[in-house]
């Protein structure tokens, strides 16, 4: 017994000198990063360093508290965040199961058999000299075998593959955990815009009632002035036709409102059919949303963070790969009782014990181990391209949303302008078409300037807003690479 302790302290001290890990250790995969953002050059300023404290829930920014307790509802009842969340939990069980691999197997097993053994054995076969040995009964008759063993084994991880496998699955974890973080910013920007959508059709609707409301009167004057016999028919039917024209458009407005309110009941976990929002015209502002610098944007946007982990993930599997072609150590043993007679089976005549090392190698495998390093290989460059592509798309998203707000801000003033022009013309048009100075022909055409200019204004005040939650979607959110488990760093 002591002869095998020694081996055994010897072989786990030769485990400790020769074991290390093969394969490429992980670097994060280089990436172009510019050193300002194109698009911010007019009138954004980078951030300082006090905006780089918590504010909260990103959406909170536009004090709107009927969007913020839509947002609220998102990370609970949201069924496609629900996925990913599950998909984050089984990487966390897949972490344990590698982990598990570090530390020794145990077992135990009893058993109670009748067995015939082979004429000519010899022995008496009381005492075996293995756990797994046949009693043999000295004939070819039949006998009773009763076994009792608890066995142990250890892999030991000479070569890292063990490691490997747990630094991946650990990445792999993190990887989920970003793919949480960005359902669940997708969601939540997606609410917002549609939010604020429905809240410019809202603004919309309240423009087109009031142009019914306008045309009503318009028409109620025409219908008096052709009873006096000073405009002709023509103009109490075109009067009738624009009545009828925005009552349409009213109507039509409503589908494009229900079927956002539609959208924004799945994005809380609703049903569709028993959800419904209040009407309320937008009045909502994009707050001041100061930029970071365009590196920081590599830890801000949890897409990115998933693809970086992804990589790395995808780096540990090299190793694992290369792992495989050297040979496999491990130490077992094994102790019991094995006895043809219950009445012997428990006592020291039938305890047997083994210990020993095993080393496992394959010699000749077709080249299966090459092509499965090579193809992990092939999977890490595949990684790192996307994360490259991730970074290259976030920094578009970013300049997509700057440029977008800054067009949307400059062109608001001139539509503004062009509204309060197009009131005063339609005005001076009614007064005259009152006064017989001027026809209805020039009315109508003021009339649908107006409308044309002011529903402009909506729209592109609609469009400003979801370009400013697109910018925050883009910059990240609130999120944060640290927010990574830490267990699984």
């Amino acid at each position: 017994m002591a002869v095998c302790q020694r081996w055994g302290l010897v072989l786990l001290a030769g485990c400790l000198v020769l074991g290390c890990p093969v394969g490429p250790n992980y670097r994060r995969p280089s990436v172009v990063v510019p050193a300002h953002f194109k698009e911010a050059s007019n009138g954004w300023m980078p951030a300082r360093p006090n905006d780089e404290r918590e504010r909260g829930p990103w959406w909170e920014v536009f004090q709107e508290p009927e969007l913020n307790a839509l947002e609220a509802r998102v990370a609970s009842a949201n069924q496609t965040v629900a996925g990913f969340e599950a998909a984050y939990w089984q990487a966390r069980a897949l972490v344990a199961q590698a982990r598990a691999a570090w530390f020794p197997q145990l077992g135990a097993s009893a058993s109670a058999t009748r067995a015939r053994g082979a004429s000519g054995t010899g022995g008496t076969g009381s005492t075996p000299t293995t756990p797994t040995q046949v009693p043999s009964t000295g004939s070819s008759g039949a006998g009773n075998i009763y076994r009792l063993s608890v066995d142990a084994s250890w892999e030991l991880d000479l070569w890292g593959r063990v490691r490997r496998q747990l630094a991946s699955a650990k990445a792999s974890a993190q990887g989920a955990a970003a793919n949480l973080a960005n359902a669940k910013l997708s969601a939540q920007a997606m609410l917002a815009q549609s939010y604020f959508q429905v809240r410019a059709l809202d603004a919309s609707q309240r423009l087109l009632d009031d142009t019914v409301v306008a045309n009503e009167k318009l028409l109620t004057l025409t219908q008096n002035r052709y009873a006096q016999g000073v405009v002709s028919r023509a103009d109490v039917l075109q009067a009738q036709t624009q009545v009828q024209l925005a009552r349409a458009a009213a109507v039509e407005n409503e589908i494009a409102r229900a079927q956002l309110e539609h959208a924004i009941a799945v994005l809380v976990g609703e049903p569709a059919s028993g959800f419904a929002l209040p009407r309320t015209p937008l009045r909502a502002v994009p707050p001041p949303l100061p930029l970071r610098l365009p590196s920081s944007l590599l830890e801000r946007r949890p897409d990115v963070a998933a693809a970086e982990r992804k990589a790395a993930a995808a780096n540990e599997q090299i190793g694992v790969a290369i792992a495989a072609f050297f040979p496999d150590l491990s130490l077992s043993a094994s102790t019991g009782f094995t006895s043809a007679a219950l009445s012997q089976w428990l006592s020291a005549p039938a305890w047997v014990w083994s210990l020993g090392p095993q080393l496992v190698a394959t010699l000749f495998d077709g080249g299966q181990r090459l092509a499965q390093t090579d193809a992990a290989r092939a999977a890490y460059a595949q990684s790192v391209a996307e994360y490259r592509q991730t970074v290259l798309s976030a920094f578009q998203d970013v300049e997509d949303a700057l440029v977008s707000l800054r067009v949307l801000e400059e062109e608001l003033v001139f539509q503004q302008a062009a509204v309060e022009s197009a009131k005063q013309a339609l005005e001076i048009s009614v007064n005259q078409y009152k006064a017989g100075t001027a026809t209805y022909l020039e009315v109508l055409i003021a009339q649908t300037t107006a409308f044309a200019a002011e529903e402009k204004w909506v729209n592109l005040s609609g469009q400003r807003m979801v370009s400013a939650v697109g910018l925050i979607k883009a910059l990240g959110g609130g999120w944060d690479a640290k927010e990574l488990d830490p267990k699984e760093k």
